[in-house]
């Protein structure tokens, strides 16, 4: 299956495409970018990866960072990254010692489907009640 991505590395670089074999058990994945280029991404030089629903996205929107009366599965989590990015959402699988974690976004109009939060020593995660 071809997911639309948004990779964000630690060193602030973005670059956009499309993958079809990210695993989060692997060290890497191949991103094809919109012009066709094949890149090979290391998840170690990732802060996240966001599975988006358009590659364009929508700048104007700001993403809501409370929780709606949504019913979903999984924890409360705000996560703040290393760069001072916040993200909120719902996740399943937090485990600091594992390589990372999906995170639901809580804004159910946020662009993005769901996040892959590479863990590192520069990234808090709080549950939340």
């Amino acid at each position: 299956m071809e997911n639309k991505v948004v990779a964000r590395f630690r060193d602030g670089r973005l670059v956009k495409g499309t993958t079809t074999n990210f695993l989060p058990t692997k060290p890497s994945f191949h991103l094809q970018t919109p012009d066709r280029q094949v890149i090979e991404v290391k998840i170690a030089d990732l802060k996240a990866l966001f599975f988006v629903k358009r590659l364009e996205g929508n700048p104007s929107y700001h993403e809501q960072k409370g929780f709606t009366d949504r019913k979903m599965y999984g924890q409360r989590v705000s996560c703040r990254l290393g760069d001072g990015e916040v993200l909120t959402g719902y996740t399943q699988g937090y485990d600091p010692s594992r390589p990372g974690f999906f995170l639901v976004p809580a804004d159910p109009n946020s662009n993005n489907e769901r996040v892959f939060v590479v863990n590192s020593p520069a990234v808090t995660v709080t549950i939340l009640k």
